[in-house]
């Protein structure tokens, strides 16, 4: 369920409640900054009817002379690098790389939910595979608060600019071995419902913007695969190396930068890493 991914725009929930407060929308401000900044965390896909942008993040959009979201949303060669790395590559189909049951189960669910089989998506990651067992969850065509944050940029004659490229995020879940991201989605496969109701929990959490509660459901999460063994490469290092990135955005110009929601809170959080660098991190929800 952590590996929530469609376009690539992972949001990592493996860290603690951590005197987190309960918002999704900050400004970040001292340290010499002559125009205060923003954070907002994201929740990549969700139905329309549960996209909401708020008064207060609008008026931080209009405030911000440029967007920064996970990744490069004007970069021309975006979906192309997007489709490769969602591959296994090297001929590989996840057939061999199964038990024959789990296979079945997987195949099955697929048949079942998407309607589409392995036969057809054998060649993908896991983690595309994921993405759409996630669409098929939600019951609905999905919207991105990324790619809305995106348009509203645009429209604005705003900069879209990226935390990380594809290849960084790519490299970053790929420390997670195949066997383990097989399993979570063998599990979900196994158990519709209960991966069905808690994504429905999930999604609550966050539209009422619990941003702790957020993070206390994703690792009591019963399909987590034990991915939090990877929790430094997932999460502390990305979030580490979006600091210089952010501070240095921030301080040529007001800022909005929209991430994954898991990406906030925590002792490895971003809002506790700009903390400790000194920076005044208030939640505006």
């Amino acid at each position: 369920m952590k590996r929530v991914i469609l376009l690539l725009l992972t949001a990592g929930f493996f860290s603690t409640a951590y005197g987190q407060d309960k918002s999704l929308l900050y400004e970040v401000s001292g340290k010499e900054l002559t125009q205060p900044s923003y954070l907002y965390g994201t929740f990549h896909l969700v139905c329309p009817a549960d996209l909401k942008v708020t008064d207060a993040t609008q008026k931080a959009l209009t405030h911000s002379k440029q967007v920064y979201l996970e990744i490069d949303f004007d970069d021309p060669a975006l979906q192309m690098n997007m489709m490769k790395a969602m591959l296994l590559g090297d001929g590989k189909s996840l057939k061999s790389l199964m038990k024959a049951d789990d296979y079945a189960i997987l195949d099955n669910y697929l048949q079942k939910h998407v309607g589409a089989d392995l036969t057809k998506m054998g060649m993908l990651k896991p983690v595309a595979l994921l993405s759409v067992m996630f669409v098929s969850m939600l019951k609905c065509q999905p919207s991105s608060y990324d790619m809305t944050f995106a348009q509203m940029a645009g429209k604005d004659g705003k900069e879209v600019l990226g935390l990380e490229t594809v290849d960084d995020q790519m490299a970053a879940l790929d420390k997670v071995p195949l066997e383990d991201q097989l399993k979570e989605l063998v599990e979900m496969a196994r158990k519709p419902d209960e991966a069905e109701k808690e994504l429905t929990t999930i999604i609550a959490a966050y539209k009422a913007q619990d941003l702790p509660q957020l993070m206390k459901l994703m690792n009591e999460s019963k399909f987590d695969s034990d991915t939090k063994r990877f929790e430094e490469e997932l999460l502390v290092k990305r979030n580490n190396n979006w600091i210089p990135v952010i501070e240095k955005a921030a301080h040529a110009k007001p800022t909005f930068f929209a991430f994954g929601a898991g990406h906030l809170g925590g002792p490895s959080g971003v809002v506790t890493l700009l903390r400790q660098k000194g920076y005044t991190v208030k939640p505006l929800q």
